[in-house]
Formats: structure tokens, C-alpha cells, sequence
């Protein structure tokens, strides 16, 4: 009686070859000879959509971040006319909360380094 051991012809106990992993692709660009500096803030980017009401996004950025209406108005206003609002910045941790938030809220939020 013949068995077929599907390892291509390797029996049990046969060593299985394993080659090198690959390299992780990197998930920051790094640009040559560029210096960032470690101590650079970063900032929440609000953008525009065609589905957020105004009054909605002014009413997020008066509940998530406490600002007054005047000035949640006023990044609601650059989002709509600009097409996006820096809205707040800090610690990379601390901007990459706000950037969760606002997405929990349904608003589209990225998050850059200071410039």
C-alpha cells in the first residue's frame, strides 16, 4: 500500500525549509536627509465631507475638545470653506486620541507633524 504525504515528496519527520522573512514595509516615510525633530508637536487634521452637517461638526468640536461656539464655529467654517481645520495638537499619543474621536463621531481626521 502506497500513502501520499502531501509535502512534495518529503515523508514525516522530513525537515521543512524555511525561508528568511521579509523585510516589514515601513508605515513612515522617511525622507533623506531630512531631520524631525523629536520635540515637534503634531496636529489633527479635520476634513471636508459631503455628509457631516455644519451645525453637527460645530457641535463635536464643542463636545470632544470643549471649545466655545464661537471658536467651534469658526473650524467648522475652515473646514467647509478651506476643506479642512487644524483642530488641535500635541504629543503624538495625544493626537492620535483626538484623530480616534473624531472618528468614532463619523468626522474624517488625519493627523501630520507640526510644520
Amino acid at each position: 500500500m502506497r500513502v501520499h504525504v502531501g509535502q512534495g515528496g518529503r515523508g514525516p519527520g522530513a525537515p521543512v525549509r524555511l525561508s528568511a522573512p521579509a523585510e516589514p514595509a515601513s508605515t513612515v516615510e522617511e525622507l533623506p536627509g531630512e531631520l524631525v525633530d523629536v520635540d515637534t508637536p503634531w496636529q489633527t487634521i479635520v476634513w471636508n465631507d459631503p455628509v457631516n452637517l455644519m451645525s453637527y461638526v460645530t457641535w463635536v468640536f464643542q463636545k470632544l475638545f470643549g471649545y466655545d461656539k464661537d471658536k467651534a464655529t469658526a473650524l467648522m467654517l475652515d473646514v467647509h470653506r478651506k476643506g479642512r481645520a487644524t483642530v488641535t495638537s500635541g504629543s503624538r499619543d495625544k493626537v492620535e486620541g483626538d484623530v480616534a474621536k473624531l472618528h468614532a463621531a463619523g468626522l474624517w481626521a488625519t493627523m501630520q507633524r507640526s510644520s
